[in-house]
């Protein structure tokens, strides 16, 4: 006499919970991806936004209408901004001039980003 054991899941059963959870992640990774790049985004947009307010402080006090970026970033007193920080291996514009938008090329491979204010 044999007796079978009625517990535990059977393999269809397991099979749709595999498909219903890839599903879920097939939904969640692109609105991840969505998510994180508008956060690198905004995080960008800031620094050229600080490198745009800098730039401009430096045209008001020299007198200048063009400037090295590198001459607004250090940790010298004269020095407008401490740090960049760069979110997505970014570059910035070397020169800045007055009254033009601020680029960043590079976000994460693929994407530019320009402020103007």
């Amino acid at each position: 006499m044999k007796i079978r054991s009625t517990k535990g899941f059977t393999l269809v059963e397991i099979m749709i919970v595999v498909v219903i959870i890839g599903l879920l992640a097939a939904m969640a990774i692109p609105a991840f991806q969505k998510v994180r790049a508008s956060s690198q985004d905004k995080a960008v947009t800031n620094n050229l936004r600080q490198l745009s307010a800098s730039a401009d402080q430096y045209f008001l006090e020299s007198g200048n209408t063009s400037v090295l970026s590198a001459d607004l970033v250090g940790t010298n007193t004269t020095q407008y901004i401490k740090v960049i920080q760069t979110v997505a291996n970014e570059t910035y514009e070397t020169g800045l001039t007055q009254a033009s938008p601020v680029t960043a090329l590079g976000i994460a491979g693929q994407r530019t980003v320009t402020y103007s204010n």
